[in-house]
């Protein structure tokens, strides 16, 4: 009787989902352990311009990168719209005044953005002292908190992102990750902290089946996952997902979903690695992280064509797995099984990515408009706020405020 009891307790234990401590910063992309989830416990249903708003700060020159939060700073990057100057800005996050507004990269000859992106849409990470910001080939920092001085730099990647750079960097024990996914190169590096000195660099390897460059272009951010007590970095990329020894590089296992523009950061749960593809391919594909090389035909538990995001990232909520595709489309699947419990269509185009607060799940479009709906196997719509200017960012948290980020300025929102 106790093994029977054992081996499913087992089974929990090394497939835990991360849990999202009260405690820990929204230092990255999608927030602590990058799956988009707050432990706020006030952030208000509704709010817009002077409702529930406790600052506003503009924001110069034109970013799509998300805030990201340490202590008492808000960090985010910016740029000239034409590419020639990029920066990091670090608003305080209790008065709304910006406290550096560094210019780390002069570019003499920016390469072609479309105007959807901009030079500035990576997400930096920030930890005690520290905060990386990425501008793909254009250049990677790391700066003092305090001062905004510039403590390293590397500027001698090659990668023609076509379109603008999206990808941002993780930093996990030590080390520093970002892929690199563009029209003529794709690789993954892996860069000392302190030094910006590169461990290893690994090329992708896949097989694209084509000669066009703008079908391998990626801008996903790669996660963290312990699978059996060893650690993995899975980094998602144009055609295929690849998981590596975060140590060395060594590939674990692949697999091949098809797609290209891939942005969503991957889920771990149940299990199973959720992953997004982008436009084309199997669109959401949830496979066992447990095989070695190849497993596009083995370890695929379920997969789903409709209704999936080709740029936000989605929430893996208990059993609940939800989502907002580009056209306004929002969905809640089993996370188990992939069964549509709904689908309901709430308008506007929707690059950012959802969190989830509470029972809530709060949504970011375009056109300034944030509906927000009940975290359940049933829909219900609880509220529709708006802001003046549209999203491309997504939030972030700091105490019970969300910080929002428009393509015009920083909110602070809270009750």
């Amino acid at each position: 009787m106790k093994t029977f009891l054992f081996a499913p307790l087992l089974s929990l234990l090394l497939f835990a989902a991360p849990a999202v401590a009260a405690d820990k910063p929204w230092n990255q992309f999608r927030g602590p352990d990058g799956v988009g989830k707050s432990n706020a416990k006030h952030v208000p249903l509704e709010f817009g311009e002077g409702k529930n708003v406790a600052w506003k700060t503009a924001i110069h020159g034109k970013g799509w990168s998300s805030p990201v939060v340490w202590g008492s700073q808000i960090w985010l990057q910016t740029a000239t719209e034409d590419g020639h100057k990029l920066y990091a800005v670090c608003v305080d996050a209790k008065s709304g005044k910006i406290l550096h507004d560094r210019l780390v990269f002069e570019v003499e000859k920016p390469r072609f953005c479309h105007a959807t992106n901009s030079y500035a849409s990576p997400t930096p990470f920030v930890e005690k002292g520290r905060v990386y910001v990425h501008f793909g080939a254009y250049g990677t920092a790391c700066l003092d908190s305090a001062t905004g001085k510039k403590v390293w730099e590397r500027r001698d990647f090659i990668c023609d992102d076509f379109r603008g750079p999206a990808s941002s960097p993780i930093v996990h024990d030590g080390t520093l990750f970002v892929n690199f996914d563009g029209v003529d190169r794709q690789y993954v590096v892996a860069l000392d902290k302190k030094t910006g000195k590169t461990i290893w660099q690994k090329d992708r390897g896949i097989d694209y089946g084509t000669d066009n460059g703008d079908n391998k272009k990626a801008y996903g951010t790669p996660s963290i996952i312990t699978v059996n007590g060893k650690e993995q970095l899975v980094s998602p990329s144009a055609v295929e997902t690849i998981a590596y020894e975060p140590k060395t590089g060594k590939i674990i296992w692949r697999v091949r979903h098809g797609g290209m523009n891939v942005g969503a950061r991957p889920l771990f749960g149940h299990g199973m690695v959720y992953i997004s593809a982008g436009s084309g391919g199997r669109r959401l594909i949830a496979v066992k992280p447990t095989g070695v090389g190849d497993v596009s035909d083995s370890h695929i538990v379920w997969s789903l064509g409709k209704g999936v995001p080709g740029r936000s990232s989605q929430i893996l909520h208990g059993d609940l797995y939800f989502m907002i595709d580009d056209g306004g489309v929002a969905s809640c699947v089993d996370a188990k099984s992939g069964k549509v419990y709904w689908s309901k269509r709430i308008g506007g185009a929707y690059w950012a990515s959802p969190v989830l607060v509470g029972d809530r799940v709060y949504c970011f479009n375009k056109e300034g408009r944030v509906p927000v709906f009940k975290a359940s196997k049933e829909f219900e719509l609880l509220a529709d706020n708006k802001l003046p200017a549209g999203f491309n960012a997504s939030p972030a948290f700091v105490d019970d405020a969300m910080i929002l980020r428009t393509f015009t300025h920083l909110y602070r929102v809270q009750k």
